[in-house]
C-alpha cells in the first residue's frame, strides 16, 4: 500500500489548510486511517484518526474544535481539514493507514506533508 499526503504549505497563524492522503487498493481490509506529526526535534505524535467501517473519529485534545479528520471510502482518500492553525502546529504531517492482513494489522506510512504556521 502507498499513501500519499499532500496539501501542506506555509500560513500565517489562525489560518487553514487542507490536507489529503490518498491510499493506494488493497485487497485487505482497511480498518483506520489516522494523521501524526512530527515537529522538529520531537517525537512523532498522534494527531486524529478515522475508522474505516463506521466513520468513528478520535483526535488528540490540541487539535479538537480545530481539526476534522474525514474519509471517503470509495475513493481510498482521507482529509485533514486545519483550522485556526498556531505556531505549534508546524510539523511534518503523516497519513497512516493500518489494514488487517492475514490475521495481523500492518501499518502503512505516507512520506510526509511539511506545515509552517508563521506567527
Amino acid at each position: 500500500v502507498t499513501l500519499v499526503e499532500s496539501g501542506g504549505g506555509l500560513v500565517q497563524a489562525g489560518g487553514s489548510l487542507r490536507l489529503s492522503c490518498a491510499a493506494s487498493k488493497s485487497r485487505y481490509s482497511l480498518v483506520v486511517m489516522g494523521w501524526y506529526r512530527q515537529a522538529p526535534g520531537k517525537q512523532r505524535e498522534f494527531i486524529a484518526s478515522i475508522t474505516s467501517s463506521s466513520g468513528n473519529t478520535n483526535y488528540t485534545d490540541s487539535v479538537k474544535g480545530r481539526f476534522t479528520i474525514a474519509r471517503d471510502n470509495a475513493k481510498n482518500t482521507m482529509s485533514l481539514q486545519m483550522s485556526s492553525l498556531r505556531p505549534e502546529d508546524t510539523a511534518v504531517y503523516y497519513c497512516n493507514a493500518q489494514y488487517f492482513e492475514l490475521g495481523f494489522f500492518r501499518d502503512y506510512w505516507g512520506q510526509g506533508t511539511p506545515v509552517t504556521v508563521s506567527s
